[in-house]
């Protein structure tokens, strides 16, 4: 089983954050998944932890050790999916049919797994309903 994971899995599987932290945990040990990571969820996840950083939730030297985990097992564990300009075009598209009410990085990271026939790890309940609607697998988490 092949699973794409986005930047709000990502997060609480390096950073406390209780209790996503136990939940995305739990899945990765009791699924194993082969794991998908693109370019975009690497920025969301450098992006998410930043701002923790920003507001005092982490220090400097907790972001720096986090970052070195996560590009640690993304090298060792991950395989990595481009972000195209298909996906993009997709991903407008999706935006544009109104009534999925998506943002633009949730509409690309779905397009992105839909392009590479993952299916999508998320504790974005929003986001998990616009994908199954447009007939992605969606973890159960």
């Amino acid at each position: 089983m092949s699973v794409y994971l986005d930047a709000s899995f990502l997060v609480p599987l390096f950073a406390n954050q209780a209790p996503l932290t136990a939940r995305a945990s739990t899945y990765m040990e009791a699924n194993t998944p082969e794991v998908v990571i693109s370019d975009l969820a690497g920025a969301g996840f450098a992006s998410a932890i930043a701002r923790l950083t920003r507001i005092g939730a982490l220090t400097v030297a907790q972001a720096a050790g986090l970052f070195a985990d996560f590009d640690s097992w993304v090298a060792r564990v991950a395989t990595r999916a481009e972000t195209t300009a298909a996906d993009v075009g997709t991903a407008a598209g999706y935006i544009r049919r109104l009534a999925f009410n998506l943002r633009m990085a949730d509409a690309l990271n779905i397009a992105i797994a839909q392009r590479t026939a993952d299916s999508l790890a998320t504790f974005d309940t929003r986001m998990a309903e616009s994908a199954t609607t447009l007939g992605l697998s969606v973890a159960t988490l």
